[in-house]
């Protein structure tokens, strides 16, 4: 019974979300015209120091990983803000739906929404800018990047369930530009100071990112890198699944 339940809302909250058109043109095409910004007038063949990765290469991964993350990151957290407030997850708790396996349709549905914003990135860079890799770089770097933008969605619906409706978009501000500025998604984090570079390294974004270009470089992801995401997710999963059953046994 409970994995009906599950699977019924995981079907209901992909509906809704390739409903929300207004949000998909935004967190698909917004990464794509920063990368083209960022990287549009760079050269081609010169490396970032401590990468071995021209800018648009290094910058494509970070717009890919950028756009995932504004997929489920943003879209997750105001929307259970606003269904809280509306009474939607009331309903949902007279169904025996578990906390699991409500934490799970809300990052099913938001990893959907995120594939759309990296593949474009990865259009744009091959046609604009001439990124040239294998066929088996450009399924791993989708396949991982996809993969990996699981952690924010749970980060989302824990913040969906921690904020109220007027704190939850400044909230989830702070979180999405600090993220993503310390884990070196919008400038290569090799450019920071000795000791920022120190607290980028055990971010999730600095992980996330890092795992496509060991890809590009033709090299396994590091573990501690897979490590860093495996743990967030499970701390970030496991705290909206918490916070879902709290908020259920306050109602």
């Amino acid at each position: 019974m409970n994995t009906f339940a599950s699977r019924s809302l995981i079907k209901l909250e992909l509906a809704r979300a390739l409903r929300n058109r207004k949000f998909l043109f935004f967190s698909v095409l917004y990464p794509s015209i920063l990368f083209l910004i960022i990287a549009g007038q760079s050269d081609g063949t010169a490396r970032i120091d401590g990468t071995g990765l021209t800018l648009p290469t290094y910058m494509m991964v970070s717009m890919a990983s950028f756009g995932a993350l504004t997929a489920v990151l943003m879209g997750n957290s105001e929307r259970i803000a606003k269904e809280r407030e509306s009474g939607w997850v009331r309903q949902l708790r007279l169904t025996p739906l578990p906390g699991h396996g409500y934490v799970l349709a809300k990052t099913a549905s938001a990893a959907v929404v995120s594939l759309p914003s990296i593949v474009v990135v990865f259009v744009v860079a091959a046609a604009v800018k001439q990124v040239r890799l294998d066929a088996w770089q450009w399924c791993a770097l989708t396949g991982a990047i996809w993969a990996g933008s699981l952690v924010f969605a749970a980060l989302g619906v824990a913040i969906g369930y921690l904020a109220t409706g007027d704190a939850v978009r400044p909230i989830t501000m702070i979180v999405y530009f600090g993220l993503s500025l310390l884990g070196g998604l919008w400038m290569p984090a090799t450019t920071f100071p000795r000791w920022l570079q120190n607290i980028a390294d055990w971010l999730p974004t600095h992980a996330y990112a890092a795992l496509g270009q060991a890809i590009e470089r033709s090299q396994a992801p590091h573990l501690k890198d897979v490590t860093l995401l495996v743990v967030f997710f499970a701390l970030f999963a496991g705290g909206a699944a918490w916070l879902y059953r709290k908020d259920t046994l306050k109602a």
